[in-house]
């Protein structure tokens, strides 16, 4: 999860600690019997789990959603990257080809005419 992400995650552990706090603190100094106060600490720490479980729930989903976009655009770089070094690989790979065939061609052609000026030199001698 990126720093951004977790320091949203922090800050609402805080603020839900701090309200527990602060309820409990606040029943506990209510003129009530302690039955009665330990019934309203234990219905409202149960609010606060299932809050914290909702809020868990939704930072959850939000940081799949941003993984997942994140995943996609990093597939397709990938993709387009691969691509690319595919289709130039494949020109070097032709031009590599079409260079060696010319100069193969000229290398014969070249050969060939000193083997006849090398033939005729030594029918030259002969006579």
């Amino acid at each position: 999860m990126s720093k951004k992400g977790s320091n949203a995650g922090s800050v609402l552990a805080g603020l839900l600690a701090g309200a527990a706090v602060g309820v409990v603190f606040g029943m506990l100094y209510a003129p009530e019997e302690g039955a009665e106060t330990r019934k309203k600490i234990k219905t409202k720490a149960n609010e606060l789990k299932d809050q914290a479980v909702d809020q868990y729930g939704r930072v959850t989903e939000k940081a799949m959603e941003q993984y997942e976009d994140v995943a996609g655009k990093v597939k397709d770089q990938y993709s387009n990257i691969s691509s690319t070094v595919k289709e130039t690989a494949d020109q070097v790979k032709s031009s590599l080809k079409d260079g060696y065939d010319k100069y193969k061609d000229q290398a014969v052609a070249t050969t060939k005419e000193v083997a006849g000026d090398v033939e005729n030199e030594l029918d030259g001698m002969k006579s």
